[in-house]
C-alpha cells in the first residue's frame, strides 16, 4: 500500500509522519487486500477572527473505489485520530457491502417516468470568472444504487457517474429534506 502525506500551512515533521503512519496503518490493516493507495492531507487554517482549525483528510483508493473522510478540530493529533476511526468504519462498511453483493445478486424493477419539464428559461446563471481547479477521474458505468454507495463513501453531497443503463453522465445528490435525487440529461429535440 502506498501512503502519501502532504501538509498545507504546516510542516509535516517526522513525529507527525510517524503518528499518521501508525494511525492509518491500524485503520486500514484489515483491508490491505482492497487498498492500493492512501492520501493524507493535513492542513492548518489560521484566521485571526476564529480559532485555529486543524484538519486531516484521508482518501483511500480501494479496488477502483474512492473512500474519503475528513475531520477538523483545534488539535491536529485529535483530527488524525478521528479521521482514522472514520475511515476504518467506512472501509468496514465498504467491505461488507462488497461481500453482501457478491453473496446475493438481486434485481429491482424500475418504472420509467417521463422527464421533469425544464425550469423557467428566464433565470440568469452566473458563473465564476475563471476555473480554479480541474479534476480528472475514471468513470466506469454503474447503476444508480452503486452510485449512491459511492456517494456515501466519499463524504460529498453529490456524485457524478456514467449510468450503465443509458451510457449518459448522471449525478446523484443528497436532498436537503432527506432522500436522494438523480440528475439526468434531457434531450429537448427528442420526442416522447
Amino acid at each position: 500500500m502506498k501512503l502519501v502525506i502532504q501538509g498545507k500551512n504546516i510542516e509535516v515533521t517526522e513525529a507527525i509522519r510517524e503518528y499518521v503512519e501508525q494511525k492509518i496503518d491500524k485503520a486500514v490493516s484489515h483491508f490491505q487486500s482492497l487498498t492500493t493507495e492512501v492520501d493524507v492531507h493535513l492542513s492548518v487554517a489560521r484566521n485571526p477572527r476564529i480559532a485555529s482549525s486543524q484538519s486531516a483528510e484521508v482518501t483511500v483508493y480501494a479496488n477502483g473505489s474512492v473512500i474519503r473522510a475528513e475531520e477538523k478540530t483545534e488539535n491536529l493529533y485529535a483530527s488524525i485520530d478521528l479521521v482514522a476511526d472514520k475511515i476504518s468504519r467506512k472501509l468496514r462498511k465498504f467491505k461488507e457491502r462488497k461481500n453482501d453483493r457478491a453473496a446475493a445478486k438481486t434485481s429491482v424493477a424500475v418504472i420509467e417516468q417521463p422527464p421533469v419539464p425544464l425550469p423557467n428559461g428566464n433565470r440568469v446563471v452566473e458563473l465564476p470568472n475563471q476555473v480554479v481547479r480541474n479534476k480528472y477521474f475514471t468513470m466506469p458505468a454503474m447503476s444508480v444504487d452503486e452510485a449512491l454507495e459511492h456517494l456515501e463513501l466519499i463524504d460529498h453531497d453529490f456524485y457524478v457517474f456514467r449510468n450503465a443503463e443509458t451510457g449518459d453522465i448522471n449525478v446523484v445528490y443528497e436532498r436537503n429534506h432527506g432522500g436522494y435525487g438523480v440528475i439526468q440529461p434531457h434531450d429537448v429535440n427528442k420526442k416522447h
